[in-house]
């Protein structure tokens, strides 16, 4: 913990490190941590035709859905058909990240928490339905459980009813495909002040006709597949899911001899409010700047950038030379797990923070795939459709949204005695710990002395 100054003899409260121990996926890849690690590393494709809604009168309807998830698989306590599908996932990958973290259901409820979800499209699948009906029947024969799965507060609080946590803060942010950075960055400032002793943070969307039809009418949904900064990308796919990271305090994740994936170091947050849909190079820079400031890093620090990446001309060329302006001409590697994940929207970033704290753990880069050629004006290293083996000390994860909502979050690997957890295992695939206990230079604080 540290004491900072704040005005004239007053100090700021002390503020705790926070770690991640838990870890829930949903995604087109794999089904919690372990699949979607391994997904990642294969560089598979969640592409395939889209099933979950009517494309009939669209020349190309492919995205990343999910097809292989059953909620009654991790969700008990509530009906899982008075959840809408993002509040299925929602609450799932919370199970998921509860159960990976090994915390105490008697303990978490005995102390104050906090849920925060990110989300694009709450529940608008329901929604969807709701519209066809009334337009080809009237309202009189809306569904009325349809009706009340559709409120977006419902992907944070089905989290608390489902857990039984009803000491919490529950709240869903809705900036878009940002929104899973702001979560973690709200849960990172709870715990870090102490407001909260844990935190369930992340995002969660499902694919629905109307976003869909948004990006297809607007030029932006590729024929068939995501290709992030290739000169010949196409576009986005659209795609579904929800990360759930567990936050808590470094020393009581060390007092349970918790597995500790990274340590959260800090994020930036900005709204450049340029234009409704193009994303502005100074602005993202400055979000990267802010980013970098508050978790104390220096750009030549950070090993990897898990990059917006949707795949369409004017992100990726404007994030590029974002990433140049910040870090020269030699950026770190930045790759787009949207590559393989397609656009999840609300819950692309915390998806990609998962992505980032196994890549720490786990000691390799996911690759940016279905990569032919780099676009001259997106020219960094995406590391092309194989992982590679990397030694990752810290990484940044951005996620840039319409209306100029951004955010990024820093995580940094955490070595402390050598091992994430009590038996001296850690990571998803339970194969080792997290650093060598024998090299005193081999910590975050260390690298920060050193520079």
């Amino acid at each position: 913990m540290t004491t900072a100054v704040s005005g004239p003899g007053r100090k700021r409260p002390e503020r705790h490190r926070v770690v991640l121990t838990g870890l829930g996926v949903v995604s087109s890849i794999g089904l919690g941590a372990k699949e979607f690690l391994q997904g990642l590393r294969a560089g598979r494709s969640g592409a395939r035709p889209i099933t979950v809604f009517d494309t009939e009168g669209f020349t190309h309807a492919n995205g990343c859905e999910i097809t292989e998830f059953d909620p009654r698989d991790w969700i008990s306590t509530l009906d899982v058909e008075q959840l809408g599908r993002a509040a299925q996932f929602s609450t799932a990958a919370a199970r998921m990240a509860l159960q990976d973290s090994g915390l105490d259901l008697t303990w978490l409820r005995a102390r104050r928490g906090l849920i925060s979800i990110g989300t694009t499209d709450g529940e608008s699948y329901d929604l969807d339905q709701l519209v066809e009906q009334e337009l080809a029947h009237g309202t009189g024969t809306f569904d009325p459980t349809a009706a009340r799965r559709v409120p977006a507060g419902r992907l944070s609080v089905a989290i608390a009813q489902e857990l039984g946590l009803g000491d919490v803060e529950a709240l869903t942010i809705p900036t878009a495909c940002s929104a899973g950075n702001y979560a973690i960055g709200y849960g990172f400032d709870a715990v870090s002040s102490g407001e909260a002793d844990f935190a369930f943070c992340g995002g969660a969307d499902a694919m629905c006709r109307k976003t869909f039809t948004g990006f297809y009418r607007l030029g932006t949904i590729a024929p068939d597949r995501c290709q992030p900064f290739d000169i010949d990308r196409k576009g986005i796919l659209t795609g579904e899911g929800a990360g759930v990271l567990v936050l808590e305090r470094l020393e009581t994740a060390l007092e349970r001899g918790a597995t500790i994936y990274a340590e959260v170091l800090g994020y930036g947050l900005n709204c450049d409010a340029h234009h409704q849909v193009a994303p502005d190079q100074d602005s993202v820079a400055g979000l990267m700047r802010l980013a970098l400031d508050n978790a104390g890093v220096a750009p030549h620090e950070v090993d990897l950038i898990s990059a917006h990446g949707t795949g369409t001309k004017a992100n990726d060329i404007t994030e590029a030379g974002a990433i140049r302006q910040v870090f020269g001409d030699t950026p770190p590697r930045t790759v787009s797990m949207k590559s393989m994940l397609g656009h999840a929207m609300g819950a692309a970033s915390a998806l990609g923070a998962i992505g980032c704290a196994l890549a720490i753990q786990n000691r390799f880069i996911p690759p940016t795939i279905n990569h032919v050629t780099t676009d001259p004006e997106c020219d960094v290293d995406c590391v092309p459709n194989q992982a590679v083996e990397a030694d990752l000390r810290i990484v940044q994860n951005n996620g840039l949204a319409f209306g100029g909502n951004n955010a990024a979050v820093l995580l940094g690997r955490y070595d402390g005695d050598g091992t994430g957890g009590a038996d001296g295992t850690s990571g998803a695939d339970g194969t080792g710990g997290t650093g060598d206990p024998t090299d005193p230079t081999d910590t975050i604080d260390a690298i920060r002395e050193a520079s």
